[in-house]
């Protein structure tokens, strides 16, 4: 740029729609300041006391392919010594085993032992499954090669007969060899989607996020090749928005919200994945900034972000690399809707099956200790009315982007 051109650019009034930054994040890094303090998140069940609890960590591909060989060899022991093949491990979560850790945030399966055994008419099928699993798995780790769970299930589909089995059976099998499920090399299909200032690498692949125009870049199933997360712009990622719904992160990623208001924009497209789990989470220990959560104003949209905080039941022993307590509910909440006047055709009257589910949502461990959350609720059963985070397009197609969401970060209105 030549002199004459800086000196005109200098002297161009400043863009009047821009934000004022320090005025508008002011509360988010109060926010951040609070959270990098807070070390409590930082400990261990059994720090704490807790005992009992069962916790699968990564594991190198060597380490898994070991622990398959040591297992099959004292099957086959069992197995010459007349006692027959029979597999003992940890129930999978299902709700009486799951303990809520409150000091945590989050969810831990309980061990309760269960026995698998062959020689048992009921468990043949199953404990076959689980057999033919370890010997694919064992390949996996032994080529060092990823497996989808739908290829999976086509290694053997006149065994597994429907997805859902093998789908369980993996489960299974990442507590049996106390490891998460990627550590098994096994992962779903890329669900989730991720735009805005970050950056990471793929393997030796260096990926920016605010270059992957406005449907964004594809969340990595395989989280092992996932590295040097990190935010090297001008204005660094202050804080993540977290979205439930895809239409809601296409307008902001099309908006650019990221480049207004300097942040990482995530989807899981509804119930998330765990691929998309376990990277807002890696992203928030890399990065050490705020989350921020925007979900639809009904009992299903909370219960979706609880599940990033304090991690499902179903999957209770992974919450360690799963969950993210400390995300904060930036709405839509069923208080927003009269705060911010949705019309009230844009809102839908609560079915049966709504009220039943926020009554049970109310009763969680997880929602008593935030008396927020517990008023928006009974709010919500009140007036039994929900609505959807597009309701804000009846009052324009950038409202989100230029008012709803401006408005709740200057007013540091999340809970």
């Amino acid at each position: 740029m030549s002199a004459a051109s800086k000196k005109r650019a200098a002297e161009r009034p400043a863009d009047e729609s821009a934000p004022n930054l320090d005025a508008m994040l002011k509360e988010v890094r109060v926010l951040a300041k609070r959270l990098k303090e807070d070390k409590t998140l930082e400990l261990t069940p059994s720090q704490l006391g807790h005992s009992n609890l069962v916790e699968v960590t990564d594991k190198e591909a060597p380490v898994v392919q070991a622990n398959i060989e040591k297992l099959v060899a004292q099957a086959i022991s069992s197995i010459l010594a007349g006692d027959g093949l029979s597999f003992t491990f940890a129930q999978k979560g299902g709700g009486t085993n799951v303990r809520f850790v409150e000091e945590l945030d989050r969810n831990y399966l309980e061990y309760k032992p269960m026995k698998r055994e062959f020689a048992d008419a009921s468990q043949v099928r199953k404990t076959t499954m689980m057999t033919r699993l370890m010997q694919l798995v064992h390949e996996l780790t032994k080529k060092g090669i990823h497996s989808t769970k739908r290829d999976l299930f086509y290694a053997d589909v006149k065994l597994f007969e429907k997805q859902t089995n093998s789908d369980a059976i993996l489960e299974e099998l990442s507590i049996v060899f106390s490891c998460t499920r990627h550590s098994l090399q096994v992962t779903a299909s890329e669900k989730g989607l991720v735009v805005g200032r970050l950056q990471f690498n793929d393997d030796e692949d260096v990926i920016d996020c605010t270059k992957m125009g406005r449907s964004g870049k594809n969340i990595p199933s395989y989280m092992d090749r996932v590295s040097q997360i990190r935010s090297e712009f001008d204005k660094p990622a202050e804080f993540i928005l977290l979205v439930e719904k895809d239409a809601a992160f296409q307008r902001l990623a099309e908006d650019r919200f990221y480049n207004q208001y300097p942040c990482i924009i995530i989807t899981g497209k509804g119930e998330a994945d765990l691929a998309t789990r376990m990277f807002v989470r890696r992203v928030k220990e890399a990065l050490k900034i705020p989350i921020l959560g925007l979900f639809d104003s009904d009992a299903h949209g909370l219960k979706i972000l609880s599940v990033y905080m304090q991690g499902s039941e179903a999957m209770a022993h992974d919450s360690a690399s799963l969950a993210t307590p400390d995300i904060k509910w930036l709405g839509v909440r069923p208080s927003d809707l009269d705060k911010y006047q949705v019309p009230k055709d844009c809102r839908l009257d609560l079915t049966a099956h709504d009220v039943s589910f926020a009554e049970s949502l109310l009763q969680k461990p997880y929602v008593q200790k935030r008396k927020t959350w517990v008023k928006e609720l009974e709010m919500l059963l009140q007036k039994k009315e929900k609505a959807e985070i597009q309701a804000f397009t009846s009052k324009g197609f950038q409202y989100l982007t230029q008012t709803y969401l401006p408005r709740k970060l200057k007013e540091g209105d999340w809970v």
